[in-house]
């Protein structure tokens, strides 16, 4: 198990088409408010851990790049990647350096320009993140497209509609007009969303989340480091990981997300926690929704839901703020936006300053357990991460 792990100083830029700065600048925002907030002097931390995907942006070794504009060129630092969900992956590796006793101070920095390539090159190297040969070369997929097909699946066997879809997206826009980090810091109808134009039956403009410039950083802790940092620590209860097929075909249940409820298990064992109504622990989440109907199908995957009925929720106001259990209070990748190595340590910041009670008013979750479940995507279900983060130091400890 190894030792306890907190959060001790968060950092976030503005998210969206960030034309005004190069990548370590974008990153700088993020890095320079979290060290800031932590109390430290980046030359303090021991490592430095970079989620990236790149391939879009015009450095190709980010993470050097970084840490020579910060200032702390020499720090041991290594980039990691797993899609979607690669700030997930970066927080899983500062986590486990530190419970492991290899580091008591750890700098996690997830950023991305994905604006610095045009949209179809960006669309098409997304499209690969799947089963290149059969899926993408032979078939044409892109991901609104892989999308599109759980949303016609889902709809056809469990009577989900396009409204039931856009439902989702009118919730997310509503907490982002909160929220003055988010790509798109406004509310819309459900007209507008069953208006904006097709990108693959059946989803529409306002169902995808957008190519988003990012960045956002934490600064995580050994027990004894974080007590001496902060009277407020936000602890990392537990992660669960979990991976699954390329070729889409060969999962045996296209509409159980199995790489995510593997890893909601994995990590809900550790806790004690049943899949089945795990709403009941904690006080708000944030899911994967890269797509609307992504949304739905983790509130299954996490088990607030049983299999065909996540639609009920959106459906009934049950994820808004008073509601089952509020997700996506940020905005989710839908309306915050979806800079790819950025979203998982941008969950990560969410989380901390809500359980700590400092976001923006309307869109505070009611802190009641401490508790909060962040689930991260990379591709279609390809890797899941799944990270329980409290107030309490973590009782398995």
């Amino acid at each position: 198990m190894g030792r306890p792990v907190a959060i001790v100083g968060t950092g976030h830029s503005k998210f969206g088409v960030r034309n005004d700065v190069n990548i370590a600048e974008l990153a700088w925002e993020a890095m320079r408010e979290a060290a800031s907030e932590a109390g430290i002097e980046l030359k303090d931390v021991d490592q430095v851990v970079v989620g990236n995907a790149g391939g879009w942006s015009s450095e190709y070794l980010s993470s050097i790049v970084l840490l020579e504009y910060a200032g702390i060129s020499g720090k041991p630092v290594y980039r990691v990647e797993a899609a979607c969900a690669t700030g997930s992956a970066a927080i899983k590796a500062a986590h486990d350096a530190i419970a492991a006793g290899e580091a008591d101070l750890v700098l996690v920095v997830g950023v991305e320009k994905m604006n610095e390539s045009p949209t179809p090159i960006v669309v098409e190297m997304i499209g690969r993140a799947g089963n290149y040969f059969w899926e993408f070369e032979n078939f044409g997929l892109t991901f609104p497209g892989y999308y599109a097909l759980y949303a016609t699946a889902y709809m056809s066997e469990f009577g989900a509609t396009e409204e039931d879809l856009c439902r989702v997206a009118v919730k997310n826009h509503h907490h982002a007009s909160m929220n003055p980090k988010a790509h798109f810091p406004r509310a819309i109808t459900l007209e507008q969303c069953l208006q904006s134009r097709y990108v693959a039956w059946p989803l529409k403009l306002y169902d995808s989340s957008p190519i988003t410039d990012g960045a956002a950083a934490v600064v995580m802790a050994s027990e004894d480091l974080a007590k001496k940092l902060t009277d407020s620590p936000v602890w990392i209860h537990s992660i669960g990981m979990a991976s699954d097929t390329s070729n889409l075909s060969k999962r045996p249940d296209f509409l159980v997300h199995r790489a995510s409820r593997l890893a909601a298990e994995r990590a809900f064992k550790k806790l004690g926690i049943e899949l089945e109504g795990s709403y009941k622990h904690f006080d708000f989440a944030n899911v994967h929704d890269a797509f609307t109907i992504a949304e739905i199908l983790a509130y299954e995957a996490m088990g607030f839901a049983r299999l065909g009925e996540g639609y009920k929720l959106v459906r009934e106001e049950q994820t808004y703020i008073g509601g089952l259990i509020p997700v996506n209070l940020d905005g989710g990748l839908k309306a915050k936006g979806h800079p790819i190595g950025a979203t998982g340590v941008s969950m990560a910041v969410e989380h901390v300053r809500q359980l700590q009670g400092r976001v923006e008013k309307g869109r505070q979750a009611e802190i009641k357990r401490g508790r909060s479940l962040a689930h991260n995507v990379g591709g279609t279900g390809h890797y899941a991460f799944v990270t329980v983060y409290g107030l309490d130091k973590p009782r398995r400890y």
